[in-house]
């Protein structure tokens, strides 16, 4: 072949190649701070959005949740609520008093909660508030079942199964929120962490029901035949929490410790296998969250975790409320540590 003739089919194919490589490195970047990678999940089709800050830190301790709080710049204007899990007796892996306490108390917040929906020693709120003295809670700070003197709807809109969720009516005494929760395994959703603190935790029992039920009752059995409706309706919550106070008057902040299967709802939950990882902290609860899973799938032993969350479809929870606009599964890790 002619040198002219060559030259030309060289530039040819290299132009044709070109959209190909485009193609990959555009793959490349949309798997940056995502679990789908790591998890081997597909993330529901949602606009782009801009990553979310996470920060990190390997050191859990009061001194270590204080320098991950300061890391955000947040400051609240108001009354400000701690949401915590006060714990089921007598074995639960709640946090512990000793590791909130300097938080709670930098933030002259309450510490607040809901009853349960499903039996057990929080059901009601002689018990609830016994549980939370037990534990520790009551000697740190002032603290507030939600739901004691009943309940109040606030409107969901951009959802599939939700147009109101059903909180504790002491919600509306609050004007920002820190969302601080031990991320860990769940029997029901796969795994609990800012989401599943917001969705179930701050819901009254009836809006529990609402949540487990996917919008379809509120009483009842807390149990739903789709296992991707309710945690669609579980986000859903969350966004509808979130609007309703504001995106500016919540943070959220999850303690990667005692990494149990089970859920802190659970008295008795099975021992670890992982080693405690550490605190992080956004203003974002999807990328949070994700972040959090992310190390789950990282850690050494994670095979009895990674199964639930897998057999629970839990990142689905993370999928949806990418899709309605809670947040961003991309996220930028900052670790703190010095």
């Amino acid at each position: 072949m002619p040198l002219k003739k060559r030259i030309i089919s060289v530039l040819a194919a290299l132009l044709l190649l070109l959209p190909l490589a485009a193609c990959g490195a555009g793959m490349q970047e949309s798997t940056k701070g995502n679990a789908t990678a790591a998890s081997g999940t597909e993330s529901t089709p949602a606009a782009p959005r801009e990553a979310a800050v996470v920060y990190f830190t390997s050191n859990i301790s009061a001194e270590g949740l204080v320098k991950i709080y300061e890391k955000l710049g947040w400051q609240p204007g108001g009354k400000v609520a701690v949401k915590i899990s006060t714990g089921e007796p007598p074995a639960s892996n709640y946090l512990r008093p000793e590791l909130i306490g300097d938080l709670v108390r930098r933030l002259n917040g309450t510490i607040v909660e809901c009853n349960t929906a499903y039996g057990g020693s929080r059901s009601s709120s002689a018990m609830h508030r016994q549980v939370a003295e037990d534990h520790g809670f009551t000697a740190i700070a002032d603290f507030d079942l939600m739901d004691e003197e009943g309940e109040v709807e606030w409107p969901m809109s951009g959802g599939t199964r939700l147009n109101r969720i059903i909180v504790g009516s002491h919600a509306e005494n609050y004007e920002d929120w820190v969302i601080l929760s031990h991320f860990k395994g769940h029997a029901m959703a796969g795994f609990g962490g800012a989401i599943k603190n917001v969705g179930i935790g701050i819901s009254s029992a009836s809006g529990k029901v609402l949540v487990h039920s996917a919008g379809t009752r509120t009483s009842g059995s807390i149990m739903h035949g789709s296992q991707s409706a309710w945690l669609e309706a579980l986000a859903e919550m969350v966004k509808g929490f979130r609007d309703h106070v504001g995106e500016e008057h919540v943070i959220y902040i999850n303690v990667m410790n005692r990494l149990s299967v089970d859920c802190d709802c659970d008295g008795s939950p099975a021992e670890p296998d992982i080693h405690d990882i550490g605190i992080l902290a956004s203003t974002d609860p999807v990328a949070l969250d994700q972040a959090c899973v992310d190390l789950i799938y990282q850690a050494e032993g994670n095979a009895a975790l990674v199964k639930r969350i897998e057999n629970k479809k839990g990142i689905h929870t993370l999928e949806h409320a990418e899709a309605i606009g809670l947040g961003s599964r991309a996220y930028e890790l900052v670790k703190i540590d010095d």
